[in-house]
């Protein structure tokens, strides 16, 4: 027997869908303004996941918003299903072109470019019938359904209505499941922050008419005082044991009320059971519970430290909008990442970044930078208007604090050419040296940040500055997304020698 502990998928991964193969899971999640987009997962075992790349990984696949426009567009909530022998994964970018299909014969890829589905709406789904016919659910508001032509994208029947949910707000997140002999339909309403719930209704055929669950919601932690929140927005899984599980959204707030959470909405796993009347039966997702039946196939962590002396930038690398060929480099100083200022934000014309998700709420993060004659450094980043940044440029090194329509440097030190080391530490439980700015005043947001550019378990070492982490939550930028720490380039090309992210205790 093993256990495992929620998140199963920790940071920026919301809107989880999954499909089982065999013995394999794979998953996808939202990715929103972020390129490559739809990170994908696989999983022996429902607990322990590696990402295997990304559905959407080519320019030409993926039209996102222009920097400086909204953040949180971009890709919405995904579906991935299997079918026919192929991997099929529908989606919407909202930014450009509506709802789209692509497809694969291999999970890690190619996928297909896009094929346009002519639907409004967010949120799509897929299922199919025994004799192939093949439904899309979508969201436009209300839970809408049609038949359509998955390989053209065209709509064959409908759409007409399906069910609007129990009457809480933003029914949405559909997905469509024949089990025995109903057709159920599982929904997300109630909104994606902390009324997030559950629910569900059944008909015998995709048309309706729909019967909502006696229970519903089926799941919510709305209203409780439980450690994890905004619970919903789920998709359910049968494993090879029979046994039957849910892959959802949630988040892990912090601090003082109202709570900030930061990391984002996380992928989280809960048991579903089946009552007597043939309802799926979902209790309080749990922190801590008995993993699926059968064999346990751990997967090796990200290496804490990546030199970039691979042909390519890992799986897991990030950047807002785009990432133009000429923004960066393997090659260009081999064992470095080179990274040339090419696009924009709202505060600089040059701009190129590279992130990794922050996925403890304690963690270390380290870079050895080589600005030359550019300006770049260390970001901490929730989107353009709500950013921390460790700044090397002109023989100085600065702290630059951007929340909302105020950006202001807050501590600088001149520091020799060459190169820099470069840390951010996040803390919520660790014992942090308080800086002068916070003497008397209590902390009640979630967490601190810490800009170094000496060792910090040096003794008496202080950091540049101390920031309080909630001006970079979901509450105070408000969004979709959560932080991602990341190297960047203002002006000129810099060279990062290697990174490091180190968890600095288990969440």
């Amino acid at each position: 027997m093993h256990v495992y502990d929620n998140p199963v998928i920790s940071g920026f991964h919301p809107d989880p869908s999954v499909c089982r193969v065999g013995d394999d899971y794979y998953l996808v999640c939202s990715s929103f303004e972020y390129f490559p987009g739809l990170p994908i997962f696989h999983s022996r075992d429902l607990v322990n996941w590696r990402q295997i790349g990304n559905v959407l990984d080519r320019p030409g696949q993926l039209p996102l918003p222009v920097p400086g426009a909204m953040a949180s567009r971009g890709l919405y909530a995904p579906t991935i299903r299997h079918h026919d022998g192929r991997f099929w994964v529908i989606n919407t970018n909202v930014s450009s072109g509506g709802n789209f299909i692509v497809t694969a014969e291999r999970p890690e890829g190619p996928w297909s470019d896009p094929v346009w589905v002519d639907l409004p709406g967010i949120d799509p789904d897929l299922a199919w019938e025994e004799d192939g016919t093949c439904w899309a659910a979508f969201t436009v508001p209300g839970i809408h359904m049609a038949r359509i032509d998955p390989l053209t994208g065209e709509v064959l029947e409908g759409p007409f209505p399906a069910w609007s949910g129990t009457g809480l707000k933003w029914p949405e997140a559909p997905h469509l499941y024949r089990i025995g002999e109903w057709w159920y339909l599982l929904i997300a309403e109630g909104g994606t922050e902390r009324g997030h719930a559950v629910s569900v209704a059944r008909a015998r055929s995709p048309r309706g008419p729909w019967e909502g669950a006696p229970a519903n919601p089926v799941l919510s932690h709305s209203a409780t005082d439980h450690p994890i929140q905004s619970t919903g927005h789920g998709d359910l899984v049968t494993a090879p044991d029979g046994t039957w599980w849910m892959v959802l959204l949630g988040t892990r707030p912090r601090g003082y009320t109202p709570n900030f959470q930061v990391l984002g909405r996380e992928t989280f796993l809960a048991p579903v059971e089946w009552d007597a009347a043939g309802w799926p039966v979902m209790g309080p997702v749990p922190e801590r519970h008995t993993a699926p039946g059968g064999a346990w196939h751990p997967v090796p962590a990200l290496p804490a430290r990546d030199d970039f002396d691979a042909a390519e930038l890992a799986p897991h690398w990030i950047s807002p909008y785009a990432r133009p060929d000429d923004s960066w480099s393997l090659t260009e100083r081999p064992g470095w990442l080179t990274l040339t200022a090419t696009g924009h934000t709202l505060d600089h014309p040059g701009y190129t970044f590279v992130g990794h998700r922050q996925q403890h709420h304690d963690c270390r993060v380290t870079t050895l930078l080589d600005p030359g004659s550019g300006r770049g450094g260390l970001s901490v980043r929730m989107d353009e208007a709500h950013h921390y940044d460790l700044e090397v440029g002109g023989g100085e090194v600065a702290v630059v604090a951007r929340i909302g329509p105020l950006r202001q440097t807050v501590a600088r030190r001149a520091v020799p050419p060459g190169p820099l080391t470069l840390t951010v530490t996040v803390r919520t439980t660790e014992v942090v040296p308080p800086s002068p700015e916070f003497a008397g005043i209590e902390p009640t947001g979630p967490d601190t940040l810490a800009f170094w550019t000496e060792d910090p378990d040096a003794p008496g070492a202080r950091p540049l500055a101390e920031l309080e982490g909630r001006y970079l939550s979901t509450e105070v930028a408000t969004g979709f997304t959560g932080r991602v720490i990341g190297m960047y380039a203002l002006e000129g090309t810099l060279a990062f020698d290697w990174f490091a992210y180190e968890p600095q205790h288990t969440d």
